[in-house]
């Protein structure tokens, strides 16, 4: 039997209301007893965060993992609880790093995925209790993809358009990286809001005018859609594409997403 490693591991925490006290653990961040790297991740499924705060910002949640993981990163000869302590001061209060706690593992990856499994994942109800539609879908989807292509860590999540268009611009698209071009992804779904089609449409022009003043390059605008069978709206959903597609946004669908992915990978040279 091989001896086992020892390990330290901190949770992360969503504290929606702090005077209640109540949380749900949306990550873990451990390393080798001793060593200075350490790894983070987070949790796919937010539906503990959701039943606790239905207004929580998931998106800006999941952008942590990124940065967390990037600070973790840039400071290795630090030794990790003060990283963690910085990182705590520097986020609101409504997230929270736990102290570091021991534990015996046969290896990182192993013992990552059990201690999500102990602290972090709900547990597994019946598919048809936990199966997500529309836009959510559509946005887990894009991430499985570009994860899975190893260039999710690459890409900017929640892009501002205000920065490209004016101060007060609401829209953030999902994710986007620089390659020749100004690429940019949004989920948008056609079965449940195509109010969000007509929105996109209609920030495309200035978008696209923002992006080249920015950046100087163009902008390629693609939005992502559910295949034309998931739909029970046929006129709606035509609809949301030729809007979108009237404002030279290229459309696609979930089902391409595994080929946006490699093609990122290979511009990305991930």
């Amino acid at each position: 039997m091989s001896e086992r490693m020892q390990c330290e591991f901190s949770l992360i925490r969503y504290v929606p209301d702090v005077v209640k006290g109540e949380f749900a653990n949306i990550g873990v961040v451990l390393r080798e007893a001793g060593h200075p790297e350490a790894v983070v991740r987070f949790t796919r499924d937010w539906s503990r965060v959701r039943c606790m705060d239905a207004e929580a910002d998931v998106a800006l949640l999941e952008s942590l993992e990124a940065e967390l993981g990037a600070r973790l990163e840039t400071a290795p000869q630090l030794n990790a609880k003060p990283v963690l302590e910085v990182l705590e001061d520097s986020l609101s209060n409504s997230v929270q790093i736990t102290a570091m706690r021991a534990t015996l593992a046969e290896n990182l990856p192993a013992e990552m995925e059990q201690l999500m499994r102990m602290y972090v994942e709900p547990l597994k109800a019946p598919a048809t209790r936990r199966k997500t539609s529309g836009r959510a879908a559509i946005v887990g989807t894009m991430r499985e993809e570009f994860e899975s292509a190893g260039v999710w860590r690459l890409m900017h999540k929640r892009i501002s358009a205000a920065q490209y268009t004016q101060a007060g611009d609401p829209l953030k698209l999902d994710c986007g990286y620089r390659n020749g071009k100004v690429r940019m992804f949004h989920a948008v779904s056609l079965e449940s809001d195509a109010e969000g089609a007509k929105g996109l449409a209609y920030s495309a022009a200035a978008l696209r005018a923002g992006v080249q003043r920015v950046e100087g390059i163009e902008l390629e605008l693609t939005a992502v859609v559910e295949p034309f069978a998931r739909i029970s709206d046929p006129e709606q959903y035509g609809f949301g594409i030729s809007v979108m597609e009237h404002e030279a946004i290229r459309v696609l669908t979930v089902s391409d997403l595994g080929r946006v992915a490699e093609t990122a990978k290979r511009e990305l040279r991930a």
